[in-house]
C-alpha cells in the first residue's frame, strides 16, 4: 500500500489501476492464455510451464494484469520490480524464499518479477540464473514482465515460460479510460483533447494517465489549445512488429526512417525481419524487386562499415532499409498481415549446439593436425563425416586415436552413431583385457635355470666392457688430435 505525505494526492495511475480483470483493458488474448493457467495453480494442478512471461509495450497492462489476478483471487502479491536490486542473492532472499515457502496465514501467493528485461549483467550478476532456479523449485505462479523479450540473454527464460504476448492499446481505448476518469474526478474535457492525448501516448496508457492529472491539476480543465501547448510527442521505441507495420504504412521518407531507428532490436536483425515480411506485405512482382534491391543495397553499405569501420555510412543504411522499402510500393495496397519471425534467426537458435560441437570438434582437430580450425572445417570434416557414416569399425578407430567425444561422433557419424559408439566400446574391451588378465594372472613357482642366469647376466656385463673400451677409445682419440693441434701452432 502506498503511503502518502501530508498534502499529497494519490496518482491517478494507481488511484484507477483495475481492481479486477475484466478492468484490465483490450487484452482479450493475453487473458485467454493466463487466466487458464493461472486456475491450474489454483486448483493444485502445477502447469508444465511453471511460469509466464508477460511481453508487450511500455502501459499496455502487464503489471496491471497479474495485480488484478491477485486481487479478484485473493493472492498475496511478492514483486520484485525495476527499481529493486535484482542479483543472486537478492532473488533467493525475497523471492525464492516466498516461492517455496507458504504464508503465515495459509494464503496462496503469485510472484511477480517486473521487467526482467533490464535486469543487467553487471549490477545484478547471477540474476538470470538465480530466476531460472526459481521457476524449477517454485511452489507457486510466477510471472514475468518484459517490454523486448527476444534477446538472445532471455532464451533460456522463453523456453521455460509460458509467453502472453500484450498488443499495444488503440487511441479508441485510451480515450475511453481517460473520458471515464475525467467523469469520476468531475474534469471538463474535450474529447478532441483526449484524441490529441492518445495519440501523443502512442498506446501507453500510463503516459497519457500521466498527462491527464498534469493538465487537469493545473488548468481544472481539459482542452484542445491547452493540450497541443503542452503534451509533446514521446520518442517511443517500437517492437519489431510495431516497426514493420509503421514502416508498410509509411506514406513519407521521414515516417519510414523513423520506424526503422526506433524498433527495440538492432539494425542487423532489424534488416532479417524487413527481408522475411517483404513478401507478405507486397503483391506486385515489381514491388517487390525494387524493395529487395533497396534492402541489398543497405546490406552492402552495412559490409562495408563492418570492413572499414566507416560509421558515417549507416545513415544510408537506414536510407536504404527504410523509406528505400517503403517507397519501392507502387502497386501494391496496404494489407493488414501477420509478420512471421526471420526463419534465419529461428535456424540459428536450433542449430546452435549443433555449431557448437562443430566448433569444439575444429578446434580438436586443429591442434593435432597443426592446421587451422577453417582448414579443418572444409577440407577434414567432409570426410571424416563420410567415413563415420560409410565405415563404422574404421571410424571407431579414429575415436579412439584422436579422443573424440561422443558428442564428436554423433556429430560426424549422424544416423550411423550408435553403430561407431558400439565399435568404440568393443575396442576399449579389446585394449582393457589384457592388462586386467596379466594384474589377475596367479604367479608361476618354476624357477628359471641358473645356466639361463649366468648366460644372461655375463651377456650384460660383456656390452658393458664393449661400451666402456669405446668410450675410452673415444678420449685416447681426442687427446691425440688435440696434442696434434698444439704441435702445429
Amino acid at each position: 500500500m502506498m503511503r502518502l505525505l501530508p498534502g499529497e494526492r494519490l496518482p491517478w495511475v494507481i488511484k484507477y489501476r483495475p481492481k479486477r480483470i475484466s478492468d484490465v483493458a483490450n487484452q482479450e488474448q493475453a487473458k485467454k492464455l493466463f487466466i487458464p493457467w493461472l486456475q491450474s495453480w489454483l486448483r493444485g494442478r502445477i502447469p508444465e510451464k511453471k511460469a509466464a512471461l508477460f511481453y508487450g509495450p511500455p502501459g499496455c497492462g502487464k503489471t496491471s494484469l497479474v495485480e488484478a489476478a491477485a486481487h479478484e483471487y485473493k493472492l498475496e502479491l511478492i514483486e520484485m520490480n525495476a527499481s529493486d536490486f535484482r542479483r543472486k542473492e537478492d532473488i533467493e532472499r525475497i523471492a525464492k524464499t516466498a516461492a517455496t515457502q507458504l504464508s503465515l496465514f495459509g494464503r496462496r501467493r503469485i510472484i511477480l518479477l517486473d521487467e526482467v528485461d533490464g535486469i543487467s549483467g553487471t549490477a545484478d550478476r547471477g540474476g538470470l540464473e538465480a530466476i531460472l532456479e526459481l521457476i524449477r523449485v517454485t511452489r507457486h505462479p510466477v510471472v514475468m514482465t518484459a517490454n523486448d523479450p527476444w534477446s538472445q540473454r532471455l532464451r533460456s527464460l522463453r523456453e521455460a515460460s509460458l509467453l502472453v504476448p500484450f498488443n499495444r492499446l488503440s487511441n479508441r481505448v485510451v480515450v475511453e479510460v481517460l473520458s471515464r476518469i475525467c467523469e469520476a474526478e468531475h474534469v471538463y474535457c474535450e474529447r478532441a483533447a483526449l484524441m490529441y492525448i492518445a495519440k501523443r501516448a502512442e498506446g501507453d496508457l500510463r503516459s497519457a494517465i500521466n498527462d491527464l492529472q498534469a493538465i487537469a491539476e493545473g488548468y481544472g480543465k481539459v482542452t484542445l489549445d491547452i493540450v497541443e501547448g503542452i503534451v509533446a510527442s514521446r520518442d517511443r521505441e517500437y517492437s519489431p512488429f510495431e516497426a514493420l507495420r509503421h514502416l508498410f504504412m509509411s506514406k513519407y521518407a521521414w515516417q519510414a526512417k523513423r520506424a526503422v531507428t526506433h524498433s527495440n532490436v538492432d539494425y542487423d536483425t532489424m534488416m532479417q525481419w524487413i527481408n522475411e515480411n517483404i513478401p507478405n506485405q507486397y503483391t506486385d512482382p515489381e514491388d517487390v524487386w525494387r524493395a529487395y534491391e533497396a534492402l541489398s543495397r543497405a546490406s552492402v553499405y552495412l559490409g562495408r562499415i563492418k570492413r572499414s569501420m566507416s560509421w558515417d555510412l549507416l545513415s544510408y543504411v537506414f536510407d536504404m532499409m527504410g523509406p528505400g522499402v517503403a517507397l519501392a510500393r507502387k502497386k501494391s495496397k496496404f494489407k493488414w498481415v501477420k509478420y512471421s519471425f526471420p526463419q534465419r534467426i529461428v535456424m540459428l537458435a536450433r542449430t546452435k549446439e549443433v555449431r557448437e560441437v562443430r566448433e569444439a570438434l575444429a578446434a580438436h582437430l586443429a591442434s593435432r593436425l597443426h592446421v587451422s580450425k577453417a582448414k579443418v572445417k572444409l577440407e577434414v570434416l567432409p570426410f571424416l563425416s563420410i567415413i563415420f557414416r560409410e565405415r563404422p569399425d574404421y571410424a571407431a578407430r579414429i575415436a579412439i586415436g584422436y579422443g573424440l567425444t561422443e558428442r564428436m561422433v554423433k556429430y560426424l557419424a549422424g544416423p550411423a552413431a550408435n553403430e561407431v559408439m558400439e565399435h568404440v566400446n568393443m575396442l576399449l574391451m579389446r585394449m582393457e583385457k589384457p592388462s586386467k588378465v596379466t594384474e589377475h594372472a596367479p604367479r608361476t613357482t618354476t624357477t628359471a635355470p641358473a645356466t639361463a642366469t649366468t648366460t644372461a647376466e655375463e651377456a650384460h656385463s660383456h656390452r658393458r666392457r664393449r661400451s666402456t673400451t669405446r668410450r675410452t677409445t673415444r678420449r685416447r682419440r681426442r687427446k691425440t688430435s688435440s696434442s696434434r693441434q698444439t704441435t702445429l701452432f
